[in-house]
């Protein structure tokens, strides 16, 4: 009987054990969070461009006379593309995607976890009016703004947010990685999965800068999704609702003689891109590694 007794007071306390560590944990992932939305948008910077038309061909815009028009630039508070709303307890952010652009962190940041959630509006301009709605986050942003084809981002990594893509990777410029992917035949797009060799995406990779995320786990229109990016060292998961659904490395970007230089930390653009998009609960933890199941995905 004692022993019986002895062993049911050693499950009672094993069992608190495991309850109070749970809560420990919990606490501590609340606390390393850092929230990055507020009221006024203290933790982020805006760029906005141009609102580009269709046919729009990457070139600089130009007025009826001929002449180049500048884009609107850093921080103009003539514009109102990204603002704030409280829905509840939560503090919202409309991007209403009317010009091209972006949110950008003012820290850079480098081994992390990255999560935000965000649903569609209804709204889309002249560009995307017979096109998917899309936005992004650029993550490890270096160097200048309006670089590339849009002239609206910073060379960057890109976790595509967009209707039946979001997942995607582009690369922003000149920036490279290394994918687990499906080669691509013919005109087809390499796709992710977890099951392939990795390959290489950039603008002058033979498999070009694009790849199809392995799946579509996005919820209905006007539901919320949560999105979460793992970033340590050169590698980086993007992860849709809670599934993996494409695994890069080797981060870098290629320099004019050719030659690659890491590319694993730098601030994160949420983009503005001709549809109206809302964003909440974005935050940000740093990491000291992945975790082990995370870790055997390379």
């Amino acid at each position: 009987m004692k022993f019986y007794k002895s062993l049911f007071l050693f499950f009672i306390i094993a069992s608190c054990s495991q309850v109070k560590n749970k809560e420990q944990q919990k606490l501590k992932d609340t606390y390393n969070w850092e929230e990055l939305i507020d009221a006024d948008l203290t933790n982020w910077d805006t760029y906005l461009s141009y609102k580009h038309q269709p046919g729009y061909n990457g070139s600089v815009p130009k007025n009826a006379d001929g002449e180049e028009i500048a884009p609107i630039g850093l921080n103009d508070s003539l514009y109102n593309v990204f603002t704030t709303f409280k829905q509840g307890e939560d503090v919202l952010i409309k991007n209403t995607g009317e010009y091209y652009g972006c949110l950008i962190t003012k820290k850079e940041y480098a081994n992390y976890h990255f999560q935000l959630k965000y649903k569609w509006g209804n709204k889309k301009w002249a560009y995307r009016k017979n096109l998917l709605k899309d936005s992004g986050i650029l993550y490890h942003s270096v160097g200048p703004m309006a670089v590339e084809y849009w002239r609206s981002w910073m060379l960057s990594q890109e976790f595509q947010i967009m209707e039946g893509h979001t997942g995607d990777f582009w690369s922003q410029a000149n920036s490279a990685i290394d994918i687990r992917a499906y080669k691509p035949e013919s005109v087809l797009d390499p796709m992710a999965h977890e099951s392939q060799d990795f390959i290489t995406l950039s603008m002058n990779s033979p498999y070009r800068n694009y790849c199809l995320r392995s799946g579509n786990y996005e919820k209905p229109h006007d539901e919320w999704n949560t999105l979460d990016l793992y970033c340590f060292e050169d590698k980086s998961l993007h992860v849709v609702n809670g599934e993996v659904v494409m695994i890069l490395k080797n981060s870098r970007y290629i320099v004019e003689d050719g030659k690659d230089v890491p590319l694993t930390k730098g601030k994160i653009q949420l983009q503005s891109e001709a549809a109206e998009i809302f964003f909440k609960d974005i935050k940000i933890r740093k990491i000291d590694s992945l975790t082990q199941k995370q870790s055997k995905l390379f």
